[in-house]
């Protein structure tokens, strides 16, 4: 067959529906939505750090709920601050695996508010670390926070090393194929203005924001969370939200109506706090969340 017959052929195999078995591309469709949800091990915060649970069950119960994702916070694997050998990191990693799980992140507790160039270097070393961990158990984000300036450094002051120091990390989580996720959290970063500044100085795309919806409490959280949203890599979606210094109930479909009228594609984690059997409060928040997410525009 020459090169020309023969490139006829193939073309025309792109264009017949079954004539070989091989049906036409035209058969395909996109999928619209591009949003997972996963669930935020916080949300057994007291179970996993009172032995009730530990992060192998944790798995076991988002796969049995539903969940497509997990968000193993670095708090409950094993020797946190220290980051865990290979063999126990991977041995979560194949769980999840086996589980038909994805590990949609995890996360540190740092601070670099702290007055001392030393002090704060000791908060770069530990998200770095768990940069590495991150890296090998898969999870794409590692979330970190501002902190509580607890210290007479002007605002302007805490604001420019703490740029320096995300800088830095932003910088090593790139080296490792990690983004940074700064999570707004009622700390120092209470505002949407706030937290954009800090991300937009540093400007670079390993660098976003874990979009926690129970954290905005100065302003309208809906309107924050719509002035922030164009930065999110993740989210924590709680069941509450804070509107005039009053805690009420997430509106979840106002929620999805904002994430889905934004760029963001990826997981959609939450998490629950406060009294109630999270086996009971979980899957009643999972409920909502696919609701919303299955609802048109």
């Amino acid at each position: 067959m020459s090169t020309l017959r023969r490139r006829s052929f193939l073309s025309s195999l792109l264009v017949m529906p079954s004539a070989f078995g091989i049906a036409s591309t035209k058969t395909f469709q996109p999928r619209t939505s591009r949003l997972k949800t996963s669930l935020n091990a916080f949300s057994f915060n007291d179970m996993l750090l009172g032995g009730q649970m530990d992060v192998f069950e944790l798995i076991d119960y988002c796969a049995e709920t539903g969940f497509d994702a997990v968000d193993i916070t670095g708090y409950y694997l094993k020797g946190y601050p220290q980051a865990p050998d290979d063999e126990y990191l991977y041995k979560v990693k194949r769980r999840a695996f086996d589980a038909g799980l994805e590990i949609s992140g995890t996360g540190v507790r740092n601070n670099f508010t702290l007055d001392g160039k030393e002090k704060r270097g000791k908060e770069v070393q530990l998200v770095k670390d768990w940069v590495h961990v991150a890296a090998k158990i898969g999870a794409p984000v590692i979330r970190i926070f501002a902190g509580q300036q607890d210290n007479s450094a002007t605002r302007e002051q805490v604001t420019e090393w703490m740029i320096e120091d995300i800088k830095t990390c932003v910088d090593y989580g790139k080296q490792h194929g990690v983004v940074i996720g700064l999570q707004n959290h009622a700390d120092f970063l209470q505002t949407a203005e706030q937290i954009n500044y800090v991300i937009e100085s540093v400007n670079s795309e390993w660098l976003g924001l874990i979009l926690d919806t129970g954290s905005y409490r100065v302003y309208d959280p809906y309107e924050e969370i719509k002035k922030s949203v164009k930065h999110a890599v993740n989210w924590q979606i709680k069941e509450k939200i804070f509107i005039g210094g009053n805690e009420v109930d997430t509106d979840i479909q106002k929620l999805m109506k904002i994430i889905k009228e934004s760029s963001y594609k990826g997981y959609l984690p939450i998490e629950t706090l406060g009294k109630g059997d999270p086996k009971v409060k979980v899957p009643a928040l999972l409920a909502k969340l696919i609701k919303a997410m299955s609802t048109p525009r």
